[in-house]
């Protein structure tokens, strides 16, 4: 094609409204071409077909390019090896410039600097931005100029320094012209990525303003609708994060924390990529885990014997969402009633969730097993039978997850609290003695 051309290469950005990077790539006139790759880095790892997050993904193309249609452009989408993908694309367009937004995870990072510099030697300039959180890297750090690793006084900084420019939309609508003109390229189907339907619908793109007023006191209960169910939506960009805060901001200063937890846990992943494979604070590498395989498999199936901790990961298991109070639930249990790995834990959470986030996963994690920045003490164990009385008090999330949980058939508990209870605080006590 002898026609030059620019690119804008959407990752975790699903969606042509606010879009920072695809604003600066519109705003430089040339043709665009929007493209998207599904790698076979990630999907290869995936065990299950029926993989959700692969069919929100499709699904959410699928919408763009409806828009991309009306403008006379269309979505470029390919599968494959990225490495390999940038081969073929410079070879079927005449590329001057390409753009993404920024991605902190290190696989991300690595990806990216090598398909920089593939592009350089083609001479085709790489173009990067922040759009998938307000804050990034050191934009919001200590006087001294190095990262916070406690939450609270971060935050103090994150919302002192947060202001309308941090918050300001793109407005990439006015430029839709500057998409480039070409016939329609078919989206690939699941089948020929070797995935499968669920036939399982998605939470709503849409917050309710009440919703997020009364967050405050709905969020800590699970078998209320008290919480926004936009993290799928979040995490691959399906909503604008500059959006959600500008109103989040106006309605519920509770609500903006976890968004403020969020930039947090990517600031970490950033400055200190270690979290991915080590534990935060170095001396809770010297837990002796039990790591009992039988034990973990109950948990995974949700037959522990502790009703609440089954309903989460049951929850888990079926639709790929576990309200936010019972995530903190079934990590304590995990690694503190079990001594079973965080890790563990981490990797089957990253399997299951739909919402899955590598800096929040990772962050929730480690400060449930207590080895994170600012995490839980290590001598807090959560009571799963106080947990119950406070959180669902009525048994209505446990009577809609384990409904035979007073039923004989129902397994006794995996291990005694006050058992369980001691044992953790000998066992994390000698590793941190070290």
């Amino acid at each position: 094609m002898s026609l030059p051309v620019n690119i804008f290469w959407f990752r975790r950005d699903l969606r042509l409204h606010d879009n920072a990077g695809l604003y600066h790539a519109l705003k430089k006139g040339k043709p665009l071409v929007p493209v998207f790759i599904f790698d076979s880095n990630i999907l290869d790892e995936l065990e299950d077909r029926h993989d959700k997050r692969v069919e929100f993904i499709h699904s959410s193309l699928q919408e763009i390019q409806q828009l991309l249609l009306a403008t006379g452009s269309t979505l470029d989408v390919r599968y494959g090896y990225p490495n390999e993908i940038w081969k073929q694309l410079i070879q079927d367009y005449k590329i001057e410039n390409v753009y993404i937004n920024h991605d902190y995870e290190p696989y991300a990072r690595s990806r990216d600097e090598e398909v920089a510099k593939f592009l350089k030697a083609n001479g085709i300039i790489f173009h990067s931005f922040k759009d998938q959180v307000i804050f990034e890297k050191a934009e919001v750090v200590k006087d001294d100029g190095k990262p916070y690793t406690v939450f609270t006084p971060y935050s103090k900084k994150w919302k002192a320094t947060l202001n309308n420019f941090y918050l300001s939309s793109y407005p990439t609508e006015k430029l839709f012209f500057n998409f480039f003109r070409q016939k329609e390229k078919a989206i690939l189907s699941l089948a020929e990525m070797n995935f499968r339907s669920s036939d399982q619908g998605y939470p709503k793109k849409n917050w309710k303003t009440e919703m997020i007023k009364q967050y405050k006191e709905q969020r800590d209960y699970p078998s209320v609708d008290g919480t926004s169910r936009l993290s799928v939506h979040i995490r691959f960009g399906t909503i604008s994060i500059r959006e959600l805060a500008r109103e989040v901001r106006k309605l519920n200063e509770t609500f903006l924390n976890e968004l403020t937890w969020r930039d947090f846990y990517q600031m970490i992943l950033w400055h200190f990529p270690h979290v991915v494979e080590r534990s935060f604070k170095p001396e809770y590498d010297n837990i002796k885990w039990r790591n009992n395989e039988k034990e973990f498999d109950a948990w995974c199936k949700g037959q522990t014997g502790y009703p609440i901790v089954d309903a989460g990961m049951r929850e888990l298991n079926t639709t790929g969402f576990m309200h936010n109070r019972v995530r903190m639930i079934v990590a304590s249990f995990l690694t503190k009633h079990l001594l079973i790995d965080w890790r563990w834990g981490e990797a089957y959470f990253a399997k299951k969730l739909l919402d899955f986030d590598l800096a929040a996963n990772n962050g929730g994690w480690q400060w449930a097993a207590g080895s994170g920045c600012d995490a839980a003490p290590y001598f807090r164990i959560f009571n799963p039978y106080l947990q119950t009385k406070r959180f669902d008090p009525e048994l209505k999330y446990i009577r809609k997850w384990v409904p035979e949980f007073e039923e004989l058939t129902y397994p006794q508990p995996i291990v005694d609290h006050e058992f369980a209870r001691k044992r953790c605080l000998e066992v994390y006590g000698k590793a941190l003695k070290k």
